[in-house]
């Protein structure tokens, strides 16, 4: 399953949270025209570094698809930060 909600949490330094949720399908379709060349730029990649683009593409579908579920803290001093994707 492909993520469907990123949230992002970071404390301020005066104590108060700041929170943003922001949903991957609608950014992935504003920013398709860039998707479709950054997968163009990383086939062509593939090619001079003798990759496998089949390859490539399913270790990358791979990465996407175990992405939910993963939660990323930091926290240093009075800031503190967490990254939670779902």
């Amino acid at each position: 399953m492909i993520p469907q909600l990123v949230t992002y949490r970071q404390r301020r330094r005066d104590g108060r949270w700041l929170r943003l949720y922001v949903p991957v399908l609608p950014v992935l379709l504003v920013l398709s025209p860039l998707l479709l060349l950054a997968v163009l730029v990383g086939l062509v990649a593939c090619l001079v570094f003798r990759v496998s683009p089949v390859g490539a593409l399913r270790g990358t579908g791979q990465l996407l698809w175990a992405l939910p579920g993963t939660r990323f803290e930091l926290e240093q001093g009075r800031t503190a930060v967490l990254l939670s994707i779902r």
